[in-house]
């Protein structure tokens, strides 16, 4: 049996400073800023006091590397860059799976403070994996027996304009070098066998609400990197850099500007196109043949309130093509039109080639917040299966879109709230319910499905080119939106680095949330099976030629279907959250699978900072503690509460799903509209016990903890009238 290792490496602090120097150069598309890179800081690297060799490096991986279908490495997020999260293993397959056990199992020690969500997929080269927590802490790990090589600690700013938690969604790697995007909204390149930094370029400033929380896309010698902060007022786009020096190469702007393609979608009387939003969350896809990279974009802004900004407002809610060596448009599909919903398109595309009516298609798939899977020809954009424009119902004053696309084929979770449904699971809620997709809001509550958070929301998809099936992961819940007029934007009232939603967003308190995993045909887009969950599906998925599909749950546990039936065929229970997207590999002829098991804020699941890893010949058993210290059981304390020390645990706990100062969060009801948030009694009662959507901290924070956050949120948030 392989030890379980427990890490905590003591090494030597290695770093050094090398000058890059500063790279200014013109972008192809909009009103381009300066790029810089910068000089590289010392940042703590702590390394083994035996090194590992780590021989041969990545190198300049060609595209038929890049395309080939992972075995023994998982070198790209999404195993290749077609993101189709396959793998052509087939050793742990439907006969043998329920023999699978932990090999080994590795605590990062980072991440375990509960704003920090793990939701990365690790890389996998030669026997070396690496893999990012949400402290945007890069280890590098022996596979054969667990051995942290060497870690990289970035010294963050007190970032202040992070929308959804802090995260990081994984590296990449090539050139001999491991590739992070931070949420600084900094690109940094670690030399491969040190972690030591080789160079650093800031995209843009996290202070006006840019992060990035994707691992960027390797290909041709360049990198590719999305940004996020859409609720930020922000203008998206995707940058590419030399991947050698990270000299920015070109800019391709997600919200064009006057005389380009798009920018017609746009008021004319207005500067909204400069606040425009469409954030590219997660990492692109690549078709060498074509030469073209493919994306889907966020929201527009502000999120929720339409009023200011006519138009379709594009790219925002929409896939893209570009070409990959200038960043020249290509063609566009908008998933929805002038977004108040935000039901924009943060899952990652997927490539795959088929057969349609006996032909062969170059398809593209990527599953939307609406609930469905929009199918399209990845030469021209145009719909594979069909794709309808049909009428919605409207609001002047929300200047909403005549029609909406309504794929064929079926949703993956419920779009329709009907009156009985809301009379038994949300007795408590007064106000208005939808009656049909797409239905407008103005200051009255309307209630609807899906949920801002989805749908699909950013755990990816996975496509089986053996079943021909797409497996999606998405959330079952109920939303309010009301516009309400909370805050008036305007021109005059606009600041950088602000959260710019424009309205309210709200889950129902106590409603429930449940999860999907819905297994699509691509050519039908109709559901082959689906399992639904009494919580979320929030994990991403992996699936592989031994018809297998692997997902995980946010009670800790990891889970095997039979990739065809839907069949559930084994689970684990590991010791915390399984929020981030499996990945498979073979050492020595033998296959390994490994997930990164931390919890996730959004999900209200468990946290944790360790790399599981499992084999057929494994010996840790499921359920089994992988931790024997006490870290995070921190002794209770009673103390007269302070708002201003509940501020703190607030912001660390609270702000992601709850929003500044209770209101405008993501996947958390609005504190200020609350009948308990001015009762500090009950919200001591409701912060230790969790609700149906909320994580019991009980046992995360301290009683003095506690009783601090609950002064603040009834003292200051919500106080009694």
């Amino acid at each position: 049996m392989e030890r379980r290792n427990l890490v905590v490496i003591m090494g030597f602090l290695g770093a050094f400073v090398l000058l890059v120097g500063f790279a200014i150069f013109l972008g192809t598309v909009g009103d381009k800023e300066q790029a810089v890179v910068e000089p590289v800081e010392e940042e703590e690297v702590t390394k083994p006091e035996q090194p590992v060799v780590l021989d041969p490096i990545a190198p300049a991986f060609t595209a038929s590397e890049l395309t080939a279908l992972p075995k023994e490495n998982w070198i790209g997020n999404g195993g290749d860059v077609y993101n189709q999260r396959y793998s052509v293993l087939d050793e742990i397959n439907t006969s043998n799976v329920g023999n699978l056990k932990g090999k080994w199992v590795t605590n990062l020690g980072s991440g375990l403070e509960f704003k920090y969500s793990g939701e990365a997929s690790p890389v996998v080269y030669n026997g070396v994996m690496y893999v990012i927590t949400g402290a945007h802490e890069v280890s590098a790990i022996d596979v054969k027996n667990g051995e942290i090589i060497w870690t990289y600690k970035p010294e963050l700013p007190d970032l202040t304009t992070v929308c959804c938690g802090w995260t990081s969604r994984g590296v990449t790697i090539g050139d001999g070098m491991v590739f992070v995007g931070r949420l600084d909204a900094t690109l940094v390149a670690l030399d491969q066998k040190t972690g030591e930094e080789v160079w650093s370029t800031v995209i843009d400033d996290w202070k006006k609400g840019y992060t990035i929380t994707s691992a960027p896309l390797y290909y041709d010698g360049k990198l590719y990197t999305g940004i996020s902060g859409g609720e930020y007022g922000t203008r998206g786009r995707v940058t590419a850099l030399d991947a050698k020096s990270g000299e920015e190469l070109w800019r391709f702007y997600t919200i064009p500007g006057p005389g380009e393609i798009g920018y017609e979608s746009w008021p004319s009387d207005n500067d909204a196109w400069k606040r425009g939003g469409a954030p590219v969350w997660q990492t692109p896809a690549v078709d060498p043949e074509l030469g073209m990279i493919y994306f889907s974009t966020g929201n527009a802004g502000p999120d929720v309130d339409g009023s200011m900004r006519e138009g379709d407002n594009l790219f925002a809610s929409s896939i893209v093509a570009i070409d990959a060596e200038t960043g020249e448009y290509k063609w566009h599909f908008q998933e929805v039109h002038h977004d108040i919903w935000d039901y924009d398109a943060p899952n990652p595309v997927i490539l795959f080639d088929t057969e349609m009516d006996g032909k062969p298609v170059k398809g593209l798939a990527q599953a939307g917040k609406t609930g469905w899977v929009y199918l399209l020809d990845r030469t021209n954009g145009e719909p594979l299966v069909g794709i309808e424009e049909l009428p919605v119902p409207q609001d002047e004053r929300q200047k909403t879109a005549a029609t909406q696309p309504f794929p064929k084929g079926d949703s993956f979770v419920p779009q329709v709230v009907t009156a009985e449904e809301v009379a038994k699971e949300v007795p408590n809620y007064k106000g208005k319910v939808a009656t049909a997709m797409f239905e407008p809001f103005w200051d009255e509550p309307v209630l609807t499905k899906p949920a801002a958070a989805g749908g699909a929301n950013w755990p990816p998809a996975a496509y089986n080119p053996d079943t021909g099936l797409m497996y999606v992961l998405a959330t079952d819940q109920y939303m309010a939106f009301s516009r309400m007029e909370l805050e008036e934007y305007d021109e005059a009232s606009i600041e950088e680095g602000k959260m710019y939603l424009g309205s309210l967003i709200a889950p129902v308190e106590d409603a429930p949330r449940r999860g999907t995993v819905t297994a699509i045909n691509v050519t039908t887009n109709k559901i082959a099976w689906q399992q639904v969950w009494e919580d979320s599906a929030y994990s991403g998925a992996l699936t592989t030629k031994g018809g297998l599909l692997f997902v995980g749950h946010n009670d800790g546990r990891f889970i095997a279907y039979d990739a065809k039936t839907g069949e559930q065929v084994w689970e684990f229970m590991t010791d915390a959250g399984v929020n981030a997207p499996p990945v498979t590999y073979e050492v020595d002829g033998v296959q390994y699978i490994s997930v990164f098991v931390a919890g996730n804020s959004l999900a209200g699941s468990k946290h944790g900072d360790s790399i599981w890893t499992f084999a057929l010949d494994g010996a840790i058993e499921s359920g089994s503690v992988v931790r024997d210290d006490a870290e995070g059981d921190a002794e209770e304390a009673v103390a007269t509460a302070n708002p201003d020390e509940g501020l703190e645990v607030y912001e660390g706990n609270c702000l992601a799903c709850h929003g500044n100062e209770g209101t405008a969060g993501h996947n958390g009801p609005d504190l200020q509209l609350s009948e308990i948030a001015d009762d500090p009694e009950q919200v001591i009662e409701r912060v230790k016990a969790g609700g149906t959507t909320m994580p019991a901290f009980a046992d995360i924070l301290t009683e003095e903890q506690i009783q601090n956050v609950a002064a603040y949120i009834s003292q200051v948030v919500a106080p009694k009238q």
